[in-house]
């Protein structure tokens, strides 16, 4: 158990959360009354909040630092439209709470022996956070603010063009889920076990923007037949005609990027479509949605003699570390790379960018694995089962700390504020 790198975590991810929101004046904190956002200014102040709870106060018994802190931040007794109505402190206050918080969980680790619960609860509480800062990147896109200014070195993939193309992925049995007991694993991912799965042709990339225009293009809203009864009333209920930062402009499509309209690039993922809109796109192309099962399959095992070998690879690429030259993460790019870049984060079957750039729905519904047993944040997973659709694989503005082949991200199919796109797979 690496304690340096905690503490470097512990102080790292503070210091993206408050970079995050640097420049955004107190009134942009507070934001609109939304649905799909909290308010900036509640949203850091649980933050904080979280990791004092499962660290200083579960572990060390300690007092809250807040005597209201329960009352403000927390997020399962807190109902989301009330959290705009908080008679929050001002925000000096709250950063001074972050930063006090930040402190002392950091200080704690110095000359420790960390026990195997100290261990996962502060990188519990290190990976609430990056999935927060990933959180804060989106909200900024949804409520049209400029690109965040980052001390992240810029390191964007040069032009590379589209990957046409499927894969084959040969029959058999490998394990599902988490399997190193020596690295944290989230509760979904466990208890790992094995599972078949059928041969199977999935595209070596996400579908790319040009992709889905000629599916706007040629009217694939406006076909109901493409669309699933529930893909029909949420169209009906958003007046959905093309992705939501999508817009005309003469005979070009642009999207919006934070503040900026671009014309859009044609080989980069799509990005910012829900469940329902990829749905639809395989229907009207014949195509499907990979199940989580056949996804993980791809990205982690290998072909042996033409059959399925359960190779646990940690990423795709295999178990060295992941660096600039396999995957968009960490805000490098600030933005999407075109799907043919990043040759050296293939998996070995040739899927391109199975971590990073765009997170990547599947056909799967996000359920327990049989033997399913809650961790110590028993709010994370098991409430939402059955009610969201699991994607996989990390966006570009997903810490590479944070991702691995056997994570499981899950959304409710009609969000599409995420940083999210597809890949797909030939029809049986």
């Amino acid at each position: 158990m690496d304690q340096r790198a905690l503490q470097d975590a512990i102080v790292e991810a503070r210091a993206r959360t408050f970079e995050l929101i640097a420049d955004l004046s107190d009134a942009q904190l507070m934001v609109p009354r939304m649905d799909i956002v909290n308010p900036f200014h509640w949203e850091v102040g649980h933050v904080a909040w979280f990791q004092e709870k499962f660290v200083l106060r579960d572990l060390d018994g300690a007092r809250p630092l807040r005597a209201d802190g329960d009352d403000l931040f927390d997020s399962i007794a807190i109902a989301h439209d009330t959290r705009w109505d908080l008679p929050l402190p001002p925000r000096e206050a709250i950063l001074r709470y972050v930063a006090d918080v930040r402190d002392r969980v950091a200080g704690r680790t110095h000359g420790r022996e960390l026990s195997r619960d100290d261990w996962y609860r502060n990188w519990l509480a290190v990976f609430h956070e990056d999935m927060h800062d990933e959180a804060f990147t989106y909200m900024r896109q949804t409520l049209g603010y400029p690109a965040p200014s980052l001390s992240v070195p810029r390191e964007a993939a040069p032009p590379a063009g589209d990957l046409p193309g499927d894969v084959e992925v040969p029959g058999g049995e490998f394990t599902l889920g988490a399997t190193d007991h020596a690295r944290f694993a989230f509760d979904n991912e466990e208890p790992p076990r094995r599972v078949s799965v059928k041969p199977f042709r999935i595209a070596r990339a996400c579908v790319t923007q040009a992709e889905f225009a000629a599916f706007c293009d040629a009217g694939g809203y406006a076909h109901d037949e493409f669309w699933s009864p529930q893909g029909r009333q949420w169209k009906t209920d958003t007046g959905a005609r093309h992705p939501v930062y999508w817009r005309r402009e003469g005979r070009r499509w642009q999207r919006r990027h934070f503040d900026q309209w671009r014309d859009l690039e044609p080989h980069r993922p799509v990005i910012h479509v829900c469940w329902f809109e990829a749905e639809a796109w395989c229907n009207w192309a014949g195509r499907r949605l990979p199940t989580e099962i056949e996804w993980e399959a791809a990205a982690k095992c290998e072909s042996a003699g033409g059959k399925l070998k359960d190779a646990r690879r940690a990423y795709p690429w295999g178990n060295e570390p992941i660096t600039p030259r396999r995957a968009n993460f960490d805000w490098r790019a600030l933005d999407t790379v075109d799907v043919g870049a990043l040759p050296d984060g293939d998996s070995a079957f040739g899927c391109r960018q199975m971590l990073g750039n765009v997170w990547q729905w599947t056909a799967s519904t996000f359920e327990p694995y049989p033997g399913f047993q809650p961790g110590p944040y028993k709010e994370y997973s098991e409430p939402v089962f059955y009610t969201r659709k699991v994607l996989r694989g990390g966006c570009w503005a997903s810490r590479s700390r944070l991702l691995w082949n056997t994570w499981r991200n899950f959304f409710e199919p009609h969000r599409h504020d995420v940083f999210a796109g597809f890949r797909t797979c030939a029809p049986d």
